[in-house]
């Protein structure tokens, strides 16, 4: 199954749940495409996919500047797996396509 697509995305963090939605375009093994919060969008960078795995990170301001590491599955329409958010740890995120 491609994760090609648009994707809802929800993840838990220390703040509560916070909500994106990720377009994503694979190429080969890379993987690119945008992500939008609370009126943001960033592009994607060291985007991978394997199979049903899949890798990105993004970087936020807000509420404050962090970079956030995804790594997850695609399961049909399904996606989940977890953010690291540095030195705060690894919290889980759940998504289904748009």
């Amino acid at each position: 199954m491609s994760v090609d697509g648009n994707w809802n995305i929800t993840m838990t963090t220390p703040m509560g749940e916070r909500h994106a939605t990720l377009t994503l375009t694979s190429a080969g093994g890379a993987l690119s495409g945008t992500q939008s919060a609370e009126g943001n969008t960033a592009e994607i960078f060291d985007g991978a996919v394997n199979g049903n795995d899949v890798s990105w990170k993004i970087d936020i301001t807000n509420p404050m500047p962090l970079t956030l590491a995804f790594s997850g599955k695609v399961d049909g329409d399904a996606i989940s797996g977890e953010m690291g958010i540095g030195p705060m740890g690894s919290f889980p995120f759940k998504g289904a396509r748009a």
